[in-house]
């Protein structure tokens, strides 16, 4: 039950910072209802009660099949319980969620608030599948049983909080330890809807401070101006690589649904890698394949390609058809490039430090090859999801309903590419003809996807343009690493 309560809480505070941030930080309506006889008390009342109405139905959606069968099979003293623990749970979730956005506006202000805001829901949406991890490390397996020890550090982990109420409930098991990880379950979340009433006033008092706007220095762009020279092949193309550069570097919402799939493709290697050191050495780890757990930041990819074609500004779209582009597939090659040396080539770099200093530097045509395999997925993802569509000219209210089947599909392309790659080690010299077929296949689509529209333009040169521009970004990202 602390599994299952692990899982429930991973969803619900995503869906929380995710989808209802924007609804308890909302301050469209304050100077309407700021002049009528209404108490912050009871604005944030239905803030919360809205909230939550939706987030019973959110949880309702995945754990009403569980909770009939736990009926049938555990008897209804177990389905009460669960009830209990599911409204204990929900509530903690809200109105832990609002504690913590309650102290980055205490002692922050304006637009500096407003980035604050942004990095908190995104450490939030890390930091709760970290803990889903560890949760599920507090079991052992010991001859196809989950064994049980406690340790000091469960104290800190509210799944253990509920999954312990059954265990003294039903089970009659009245150990200090689960008495205290249940009474936690009980009073925590009563103890924070407590104090959050208590904090309401002050809280939406300081909401007031998002609407302030604060002076922000501008930071130089000297390494976008230069990334820009070496990968862009022409003006209008280094135009648009600074243009996403800053559109990714300033939409929260972008960054919101965005960050935390950075975070997970760094994490979840190490997780992995992290679980095999429980039956193996690292010595013994480092002569195996472990590496291509790489992979987990190349299944990112269609993730965030898909999210570079929406915008909170989409209304200034029409900028895009009023100007006089010559060439608008400067747009899709720009931001590709873009995203590949702002996002992608960050975690990549740390990943593969991280696993030479592990396996060594015999990985390192290994992590060429990988390098070539995510050029290769972006431009299949592009012209696969967003070949005709300028970035950044949709709204995010449709984010989550277009593409999906095709975004699942195409993630699950990442594992061609891991197939292929232990096909490749698996003859000698292999990996170096994967290269060189990964380097053909990289020019061959590079072309088609954004040189096939030039109509009756010298293709061959605008083909030769493209090439020797790939081959820069691929000589220093070399240097770069």
């Amino acid at each position: 039950m602390s599994i299952v309560f692990g899982i429930m809480m991973f969803i619900l505070a995503t869906t929380m910072v995710s989808d209802f941030s924007t609804v308890l930080l909302d301050i469209r309506d304050k100077t309407v209802l700021q002049t009528k006889p209404v108490s912050s008390r009871t604005i944030n009342t239905a803030k919360i009660i809205h909230i939550l109405i939706y987030m019973f139905f959110i949880t309702g959606a995945f754990i009403a099949i569980p909770l009939i069968i736990g009926l049938f099979k555990n008897g209804i003293a177990f389905t009460l319980v669960f009830l209990a623990a599911l409204i204990l749970t929900m509530l903690f979730i809200v109105v832990f969620t609002s504690l913590m956005y309650f102290v980055v506006l205490r002692f922050f202000d304006g637009e500096r608030l407003k980035d604050i805001i942004n990095y908190v829901q995104i450490i939030l949406s890390v930091g709760v599948i970290i803990g889903y991890q560890v949760v599920i490390r507090a079991f052992n397996f010991a001859d196809l049983e989950l064994m049980y020890t406690f340790n000091w550090w469960h104290v800190f982990l509210p799944p253990m909080w509920f999954g312990a109420a059954f265990e003294l409930l039903l089970n009659q098991d009245f150990s200090t330890t689960l008495i205290l990880l249940s009474v936690l379950a009980l009073i925590i979340p009563i103890i924070s809807i407590y104090i959050y009433v208590k904090l309401m006033p002050s809280f939406e008092k300081n909401m007031d401070k998002l609407m302030s706007e604060s002076k922000s220095r501008k930071r130089s762009g000297r390494m976008t101006d230069f990334w820009a020279r070496v990968c862009c092949r022409n003006r209008e193309e280094r135009m648009f690589f600074r243009f996403a550069s800053l559109m990714m570097k300033q939409e929260r919402n972008f960054k919101l649904r965005v960050y935390p799939s950075l975070g997970f493709a760094f994490i979840f290697p190490f997780i992995f890698i992290f679980t095999e050191l429980q039956m193996r050495t690292l010595a013994e780890i480092s002569t195996g394949s472990m590496f291509l757990l790489i992979y987990f930041g190349n299944m990112m990819i269609p993730t965030i390609i898909h999210t570079l074609q929406f915008s909170d500004n989409y209304k200034g779209s029409w900028l895009f058809k009023a100007s006089p582009i010559q060439q608008p597939t400067a747009a899709y090659s720009g931001t590709l490039k873009a995203f590949f040396i702002k996002l992608y080539v960050p975690v990549f770099l740390m990943l593969s430090i991280a696993f030479i200093s592990i396996f060594s530097i015999r990985i390192l045509p290994d992590l060429f090859a990988v390098l070539l395999g995510a050029i290769l997925h972006t431009l299949l993802t592009y012209k696969w999801m967003n070949a005709d569509e300028f970035p950044f000219t949709q709204t995010f209210e449709f984010a989550q309903s277009q593409g999906s089947a095709k975004m699942f599909l195409i993630s699950l392309g990442a594992g061609l590419f891991v197939i292929a790659h232990l096909i490749a080690n698996a003859v000698v010299g292999g990996i170096y003809v994967y290269i060189v077929l990964l380097l053909i296949a990289v020019f061959s689509v590079g072309v088609r996807c954004f040189l096939w529209r030039v109509g009756k333009l010298d293709r061959m040169q605008k083909g030769c343009m493209w090439g020797a521009s790939f081959l820069r970004l691929c000589v220093f990202l070399v240097i770069y690493a």
